[in-house]
């Protein structure tokens, strides 16, 4: 369960405090699908940061699993982003030089995960979303964007996270393509009971999510 409490950003700008974020509150419960809309500049990013902890808000509260991560020490942050949280970023930020398989294996790597166990689950996640034999031994520059964004979404599932947050997971790809990682994102909410947040730009699908959020101006409404 998610449940974020009037938290605020504000940064400076001259003499002034911008609020990146202004007093938004809403909560997510455990294997929804939840979107959230908004021009550039909106707040999309500072709100994604501060839900993955790698900001910190001015004020408010986020709490995870009852947890409230906005109380945490920097080692505490690094165990939860480690454990609680999965990123899915637009660009795939996948390692070069490392093969799927490997790629899917690094943040367990880091979690303290047996070798065997760490080969057992990232050939299982691969194959859970889509991605065949051959193309799990494959480095990144040999996969289509769309394998490589699987890639990305296998890893961000890794060590059993409680929330993904997915910044425009859609935005480099085409239509098809980009329809097929939603549902397959989706999917993936319910199976693992995972709650997904994913800024998008895309109206169309984000109206297809199980709830819809906008954000303008630093402050968020949830569409109907």
């Amino acid at each position: 369960m998610l449940e974020v409490k009037k938290i605020k950003r504000l940064f400076k700008s001259g003499d002034l405090q911008v609020a990146a974020v202004n007093g938004v509150s809403f909560s997510v419960p455990d294997g929804q699908f939840a979107s959230i809309v908004g021009r550039s500049g909106s707040g999309k990013s500072t709100l994604l940061s501060l839900l993955g902890a790698l900001d910190k808000p001015t004020s408010g509260s986020i709490k995870v699993d009852g947890e409230d991560i906005t109380q945490l020490n920097d080692h505490s942050l690094i165990r939860y982003r480690c454990q609680k949280i999965g990123f899915v970023f637009q660009s795939y930020n996948l390692v070069p030089n490392l093969t799927a398989a490997e790629n899917v294996m690094l943040p367990m790597e880091f979690a303290g995960v047996g070798a065997k166990e760490r080969q057992e689950r990232a050939v299982t996640l691969l194959q859970q979303v889509g991605l065949t034999e051959n193309e799990i031994g494959r480095k990144p520059g040999r996969l289509s964007g769309g394998q490589q964004q699987r890639v990305a979404i296998a890893r961000a599932l890794a060590n059993k996270p409680k929330l993904i947050l997915a910044d425009e997971p859609t935005g480099n790809l085409d239509s098809q393509t980009g329809k097929m990682i939603f549902d397959l994102l989706h999917g993936l909410a319910k199976s693992e009971k995972t709650t997904i947040i994913v800024v998008t730009h895309d109206l169309e699908i984000a109206g297809k999510t199980d709830r819809a959020f906008q954000l303008k101006d630093g402050k968020l409404q949830e569409k109907k």
